[in-house]
């Protein structure tokens, strides 16, 4: 049977790239049917590992010293191709730029960001796309404007220090040195989140304990947003608190929308054009996709879905390899995945199959292949 096969996977949090699993799968594949066109897509979501997916697609990396949430300098990167630039939140503004881990609820910052879509913006690009996730601030993007030169004043005309806390001391907002390339180039959110800003269910309520934040210290960040989100309104003439979505990444979906005018878009959707897995779907006769827990979850906007789907649309089958899969077949097959191959199958020890997941990926690879490629064991 000729057509080749398309291998999309998310990564295996805390164990392995979306490159390195699609890289494994695609080995074992070929292992096992020799000759055969393995195509490696790997994709993300929008949340940590979207840069990396870029890279992988053929975008440039540009490497940016930027402000870490707590104010240390971190190295982050970022994605460039043909004036599109890719920039990750978690690079520069998330969980895992904590140092020591120590989370920092009121005074966590997105300043990185902004300082990552001005690099881009100092690289000509004319289109920026902003995977929101794993965030340790819960400022609602003031920090990312502010690095675009908005300046946030308290009642004696002082700069604001970091952190969605002193917000709640917000007097004014001024824009007179607010980068005018913004208003030239096109922001793209590629997010899944559908949290508003505010509320039970906005950015300090649902995310804020994550991030370390206390019962009262959730209530000071949600009044400390709300008068963000009246001063920015007043500011930019856009009220979009209550927008679905812009509760997203501590509200720096919220500032995204209000000061940079972006769109929000499904995360996967949106990546699987960018990042040309559904340009690769004509022709296929199979495609493999994945993550590291096949769940719940993966049926509401994750990438195994999103990539499932776009198979079925194209009328290719697709089969899922994960970590661990908790999914029945009715709920995998409703989602578009034909069946799933699972590290937990052939290795019970969960942490060695984290720290070596390779060579169980080039196995699962070889049963796919015998069940549906005619080859393998």
């Amino acid at each position: 049977m000729s057509g080749h096969v398309v291998v999309a996977p998310d990564k295996f949090k805390g164990s392995l790239s979306a490159a390195g699993v699609a890289a494994a799968v695609a080995s074992g594949l070929r292992a096992a049917v020799p000759g055969l066109d393995a195509r490696e897509h790997p994709v993300a979501d929008g949340g940590d590992g979207t840069v990396e997916a870029a890279l992988s697609a053929g975008f440039a990396r540009r490497d940016v010293r930027c402000t870490g949430p707590t104010g240390d300098t971190v190295l982050a990167a970022l994605a460039v191709r043909d004036q599109v630039a890719v920039v990750e939140l978690a690079a520069a503004s998330g969980l895992s730029r904590l140092p020591g881990g120590r989370l920092a609820a009121m005074s966590a910052t997105s300043r990185g960001t902004g300082e990552l879509i001005r690099a881009a913006l100092d690289l000509g690009c004319r289109q920026v796309v902003l995977g929101l996730g794993g965030s340790a601030c819960t400022d609602g993007g003031a920090g990312m404007v502010q690095a675009l030169g908005v300046r946030l004043l308290d009642a004696a005309g002082a700069e604001l220090a970091p952190g969605g806390g002193p917000l709640a001391d917000l007097d004014r907002l001024d824009l007179s040195g607010f980068d005018p390339r913004v208003a030239a180039t096109e922001f793209v959110i590629a997010s899944d989140v559908d949290n508003p800003l505010l509320g039970p269910h906005g950015a300090a309520a649902v995310y804020g304990p994550q991030k370390g934040a206390s019962a009262v210290e959730v209530a000071l960040l949600d009044a400390a947003l709300a008068r963000w989100a009246a001063m920015a309104g007043a500011a930019t003439g856009v009220d979009a608190a209550g927008v679905p979505g812009v509760g997203a990444a501590g509200g720096v979906g919220f500032a995204a929308v209000v000061f940079l005018r972006a769109k929000l878009r499904s995360g996967i959707e949106y990546l699987l054009d960018l990042l040309e897995v559904r340009s690769a779907l004509p022709g296929a006769r199979l495609v493999v996709t994945g993550e590291g827990s096949l769940d719940e979850q993966t049926l509401h906007g994750k990438a195994p879905a999103g990539v499932a789907a776009a198979a079925r649309a194209a009328g290719v089958p697709a089969v899922a390899v994960a970590g661990r899969n908790t999914l029945p077949a009715a709920a995998l097959r409703s989602a578009g995945i034909a069946q799933a191959y699972a590290l937990a199958d052939l290795e019970q020890d969960v942490e060695r199959s984290m720290r070596e997941p390779v060579p169980l990926l080039r196995r699962l690879a070889g049963l796919i292949a015998a069940d549906w490629l005619g080859g393998g064991p």
